[in-house]
């Protein structure tokens, strides 16, 4: 992975991070949330999970010996790039409860998979894959683990989805017939 690629993958997510951001609408308690799970998952992944894989002969990822400032950037776009996952893992536990979550994990663990082959089919010099059942159940684990970690971190900083509290959408006000909050004179 060059460094542009990275950067213009940064870019790309924070656009996508400033969308997510948009329509969930998470306070700055949830935001800082999903941002310490998102950074907890990444760093895990690339300091742990990663190395584990490659020791097992998963897969093979050429990131062991390189700068600290490459390491650093995509550490940064990696964790733009995840911090969506968790606002919208929130939104799932607040509208579906611990169901809605259970879903969400077994979506992850059954679509991560085709996700990182096509990856790696598309740019085999980011990362390959050893063929075999081995292989796809470490990927599934990885997705499982990451998404129920890096949640579980954001509800330890943000507390629990059911307690928050959202904001309103100005046409249910009109609607109930309770005038619009204007704030106090």
């Amino acid at each position: 992975m060059t460094i542009q690629q990275i950067i213009v993958g940064t870019v790309v997510y924070s656009v996508a991070l400033a969308a997510v951001v948009y329509f969930t609408r998470p306070t700055g308690r949830r935001f800082a949330g999903a941002l310490a799970g998102a950074a907890v998952v990444v760093g895990l992944g690339l300091w742990a999970l990663i190395p584990l894989g490659e020791a097992r002969g998963w897969w093979r990822v050429p990131l062991v010996h390189q700068a600290p400032s490459y390491m650093t950037l995509v550490f940064l776009g990696s964790t733009v790039s995840t911090v969506p996952i968790f606002l919208v893992t929130w939104r799932i536990a607040r509208r579906f409860g611990w169901r809605g979550l259970a879903v969400t994990l077994a979506v992850a663990a059954v679509g991560g998979p085709p996700r990182e082959f096509a990856v790696e089919a598309k740019f085999p010099e980011w990362i390959t894959y050893t063929p075999g059942i081995a292989t796809v159940l470490a990927l599934s684990a990885v997705y499982v683990a990451a998404f129920a970690g890096g949640h579980g971190v954001m509800r330890l900083v943000a507390g629990p989805a059911k307690g928050s509290r959202l904001a309103r959408w100005p046409w249910k006000a009109a609607q109930s017939g309770a005038a619009p909050d204007r704030g106090r004179w």
